[in-house]
């Protein structure tokens, strides 16, 4: 993706109240199956990352984006903006 769907995406995600939440137990595999879920039904998600500091939340939202394909849209302090296209069919 360019810069400018980027800002689009981001515009569009602003108003967005997170969806998921990651808790203390971290990326376990039911919470990346709701978040590939919620990435299904609605494509543009925000997702809640509770690590403890700020080195321990980006590696959370690696392996988020890693395990489900989505793109990192944006990453402000807790929160992360998640975009998936969906499968045509």
């Amino acid at each position: 993706m360019n810069s400018e769907q980027i800002r689009k995406l981001r515009t569009r995600a602003h108003p967005l109240k997170p969806v998921v939440i990651v808790g203390q137990a971290g990326v376990t595999e039911p919470v990346l199956k709701e978040i590939d879920l919620a990435l299904e039904h609605h494509e543009l998600i925000k997702v809640r990352v509770n690590g403890e500091d700020r080195d321990s939340r980006k590696a959370l939202c690696a392996a988020i984006v890693e395990a489900t394909g989505a793109i990192l849209v944006q990453h402000i302090g807790h929160v992360v903006s998640l975009y998936r296209k969906r499968p045509v069919g």
